[in-house]
């Protein structure tokens, strides 16, 4: 599989095309900004095409109800809109809207296999992550959903993390068994590489919705204050940053020296027999000045609820534009185009 770093797709914007998103299950958080959202600004300012999906669909694929899934929509776009992804240079969409990606999953499912699905993990681990509940066959079907999601936008590539290479090489073995039934219609996509860290949550554990551990962006300075005084750390006084040994620590550590683009190594000296207390006091400061004009924004923007709506509603256009040009492409390759 060809891997790209964010170094390489921004020495060469216009040669990459990029598709990304997230679930809209709450607002975004600390751990989202640090990961992705800052890198698509990058991508965004750099002239690559990028395609912002809101997989709202996804929801289901392990739940119950969509109750509350419009608020979540919004908050998610606010929280786009704020940290400076724009619809005009990126094209936010949500799956609901644009009906083509669904029909390109129907040719799409002929190309791969029962078993090939069931043993993909990414499957497995959102399976796992249900608790027992029996899978859905949107489930089952996901990564062929997000091949539909990858392959109607022609995406060259797309963001993921080492652990989830093996998901996105069933998107290129749909992409090539395509080719070699129909004709050559669809690039096998590149991984883009994320090198950014893992970010932990409050109680030691990986910063998740779900877990209820996060600094919200959308939080204000007291909210933030207050989550990360109950931030895990350990009982030793001076502050050092050991990665292997003092996760907790050096969690916090890394959220500030990233936020003030400084070595983690050299804010845990400057804290030094500060303790946990100052430790935390460097991050709340840190979070707090870096996201100040984030928030702001973000306020602005949700005091404008029709230019948010419409910045989704022209996102939905352009993307469905793109996906019934495509979907006539596949007909065209199939022999299906009746009567044009």
């Amino acid at each position: 599989m060809s891997v790209l770093t964010l170094d390489d797709a921004l020495a060469a914007p216009a040669q990459h095309r990029v598709l990304t998103g997230d679930r809209p299950t709450g607002a975004l958080h600390l751990g989202h900004y640090l990961g992705t959202l800052r890198s698509r600004v990058l991508l965004q300012d750099a002239g690559v095409r990028t395609f912002l999906v809101i997989a709202d669909h996804q929801v289901v694929t392990d739940r119950d109800t969509t109750a509350g899934i419009a608020d979540n929509v919004h908050e998610v776009l606010l929280d786009y809109l704020a940290v400076g992804l724009d619809g005009p240079r990126t094209t936010i969409f949500t799956h609901s809207a644009v009906a083509a990606i669904g029909q390109l999953m129907l040719p799409f499912l002929s190309l791969v296999t029962d078993a090939e699905l069931r043993r993909n993990p990414t499957v497995k681990a959102e399976l796992a992550a249900t608790a027992g509940r029996p899978m859905s066959a949107l489930l089952l079907t996901y990564p062929v959903h997000q091949a539909a999601d990858i392959l109607f936008a022609h995406a060259t590539l797309v963001p993921v993390g080492r652990d989830q290479l093996p998901h996105l090489e069933l998107t290129r073995t749909v992409a090539r068994r395509f080719t070699r039934r129909y004709g050559a219609l669809f690039d096998e996509p590149a991984a883009l590489l994320s090198d950014a860290p893992t970010v932990l949550g409050t109680d030691g554990t990986k910063m998740s919705k779900t877990r209820g551990n996060v600094v919200a962006l959308r939080d204000d300075e007291d909210t933030t204050a207050a989550v990360i005084r109950s931030a895990v750390t350990d009982g030793e006084r001076h502050i050092t940053y050991e990665p292997e040994r003092r996760p907790e620590v050096a969690n916090l550590l890394l959220i500030a020296a990233l936020l003030l683009d400084r070595a983690p190594e050299v804010v845990a000296d400057e804290i030094g027999a500060g303790g946990a207390g100052r430790l935390k006091a460097v991050v709340t400061e840190a979070v707090n000045e870096h996201l100040r004009p984030v928030r702001a924004r973000r306020r602005a923007f949700a005091a404008d609820p029709a230019h948010v709506a419409g910045v989704l509603a022209d996102g939905n256009a352009v993307a469905a534009g793109v996906a019934d040009a495509t979907l006539e492409q596949v007909r065209a390759a199939m022999g299906m185009a009746y009567g044009v």
